[in-house]
């Protein structure tokens, strides 16, 4: 028996070798379980080509063969899955679309194994070492080339897409690379040992080669990037959306994800370690850096945090908080880090440090400062009644000061107006481009309005992509005015969003209620439901407004209202 026969054993024992590495070098998951399954067919090609030379009976020979095409076809269905999780494509799976990905895969094996009228192979003399292959082989093969093609057009679309983080598109890229390895070394095994098998001599081990070249790209892929343990954690479409810095270590401190915030504070990629100690030494610490080093390197179960500061043009104040990533055993896995920051606060803090020390050094009046520290609160109030998005108000604030003023202009006989506006098809936005993109587009919408408006108009974030605007001493006619003029701001305000190719514009509805009339000087016995009346009445023409076309306004028919 010639030493190529125990090639193919060879390979077969390195791909086991590699079996064992990952059952030890990561913690098991349902995934890993799904990747030892597709493993288990890639180790059946070298086994059955070894086994194929060394049975002597044509039976076990032709057993043996089918069963390495049979385990070719589990491969690439079994592929194709894999490709679908690892692009995060699984949530969309069903029971019975898993089914489907199958079910040619296994009628093919069928075909294989029954061999009938000998149409898949047929021996060259007494038995299968040599063989020859029909018309179903060919057909095997296409199906094979299939789910090839499926599982690169999913890999490709996921690389392509803006919303795949640079991680993923890492792995991507790796595993790109082990599936080309396997199709050169599959489709060299075809053209070398069966097209041109009358005038070459037969090279073996081809494509138990490229199994496990291919393998080895697989194995780096889920050992360096934990793909089935954290990316799924820290799913960049959810953390970018947070205004802090998000850092996602593993077990070796080792970068798996970070969320776009987190330039603002350092500079670093997938793949990089990330040494806390040392990045604490770098910066300024405000509090007790080795009490946070302990509880971080005990991978305590819970949160813990420390201050620190460092100079980068302006003073930076940072909140730096530690978590650990918790596996179904409540083991440990890695961490996450949290930057939050501060500045803003801090600065205040610092500014009234810096008054007090002015009025305890030069003895200022008292009527100074109670002013300054009712400005202070009042600063902080506005945080506190601002909506973080779009920089408007909030509704508390409008509901707040509304109530407020709704006595004294009905006492009063004082007109005023609310338009209530809505953006169109805002879940489109949304869909196309992305939760990221639509909040830039409510801030920008937002941020327009407030240049087509007075200075006496109150703007507020009504919810969602709904607003208000409240009209103090205002008829309809001015009121109508104004409306006309946010809504043809918002329609010719062109918003450039990142990775869309073109500007993005949009239009809003809008409807207008008017109180300028009232039957009696009775004030209204609840301000509170009063509003609440007035709100419900400014919502009918808006619905008439999306109703009759959008991009427009309706009036209310209300023209009296009753205290």
């Amino acid at each position: 028996m010639s030493l190529s026969v125990w090639y193919d054993l060879f390979l077969f024992a390195l791909l086991s070798a590699l079996l064992v590495y990952i059952f030890f070098a990561v913690r098991i998951t349902n995934l890993h379980k799904f990747y030892f399954v597709f493993h288990f067919f890639m180790m059946l090609w070298p086994l059955c080509q070894f086994a194929t030379h060394i049975v002597q009976s044509p039976q076990g020979q032709l057993l043996y063969v089918s069963l390495s095409f049979v385990a070719t076809l589990m491969l690439v269905s079994g592929w194709l899955l894999f490709t679908l999780f690892l692009t995060g494509n699984d949530k969309r799976l069903s029971p019975k679309s898993i089914s489907f990905i199958f079910l040619p895969a296994v009628a093919a094996s069928i075909l294989t194994v029954s061999n009938p009228f000998h149409l898949f192979t047929h021996p060259a003399s007494d038995n299968y070492v040599e063989r020859f292959y029909g018309p179903l082989f060919w057909l095997v093969m296409a199906l094979v080339a299939v789910y090839f093609a499926a599982s690169l057009f999913v890999l490709l679309r996921a690389l392509r897409s803006a919303s795949s983080s640079a991680s993923l598109k890492k792995q991507i890229r790796i595993v790109l690379w082990g599936i080309c390895a396997l199709a050169f070394f599959a489709l060299l095994d075809i053209l070398l040992n069966v097209v041109l098998r009358e005038v070459l001599p037969i090279i073996p081990g081809l494509t138990s080669l490229g199994i496990f070249i291919a393998d080895l790209f697989f194995v780096f892929v889920i050992t360096r990037y934990k793909v089935f343990d954290l990316v799924s954690i820290a799913h960049e479409d959810i953390i970018n959306t947070i205004p802090h810095g998000i850092l996602v270590l593993d077990e070796q401190q080792e970068v798996v994800e970070a969320n776009r915030a987190l330039r603002l504070f350092l500079e670093i990629e997938a793949g990089e370690v990330f040494d806390v100690e040392a990045f604490l030494s770098s910066v300024r610490v405000i509090g007790n850096a080795e009490h946070f080093l302990e509880h971080y390197k005990r991978k305590d179960n819970d949160v813990f945090q420390i201050e620190w500061s460092a100079l980068r043009g302006n003073h930076l104040h940072c909140i730096l908080q530690a978590s650990p990533i918790l596996d179904t055993s409540r083991l440990p896995i890695g961490h996450i880090l949290t930057f939050q920051d501060v500045s803003h606060e801090r600065r205040l803090v610092r500014e009234l440090n810096l008054q007090n020390d002015i009025l305890q050094e030069r003895n200022r009046s008292l009527d100074r400062t109670r002013l300054e520290l009712s400005q202070a609160n009042r600063r902080l109030e506005e945080m506190a009644l601002t909506d973080s998005l779009t920089q408007c108000y909030n509704r508390h604030y409008l509901t707040q000061r509304l109530e407020q003023e709704m006595i004294a202009n009905v006492q009063q006989r004082i007109p005023f107006s609310f338009v209530l506006f809505d953006i169109d098809f805002f879940k489109s936005i949304n869909d196309r481009y992305g939760h990221v993109a639509g909040d830039e587009m409510l801030y920008r919408t937002a941020q327009i309005v407030k240049k087509h408006i007075r200075s006496t108009d109150i703007l507020a974030r009504y919810g969602g992509e709904e607003f208000i605007l409240y009209l103090p001493c205002t008829g309809r006619d001015t009121a109508r005015q104004i409306a006309e003029q946010v809504r043809a701001a918002v329609e010719s305000n062109f918003v450039s969003l990142e990775h869309v190719p073109e500007p993005v514009s949009v239009t809003v509805s809008l409807g207008v209620l008017s109180i300028e009339d009232f039957e009696q000087e009775r004030l209204p016995d609840n301000s509170e439901d009063y509003l609440t009346q007035l709100f419900t009445e400014v919502d009918k023409p808006l619905y008439e407004a999306k109703k009759n076309g959008r991009n427009r306004i309706e009036f209310a028919t209300i023209r009296q209202i009753s205290g």
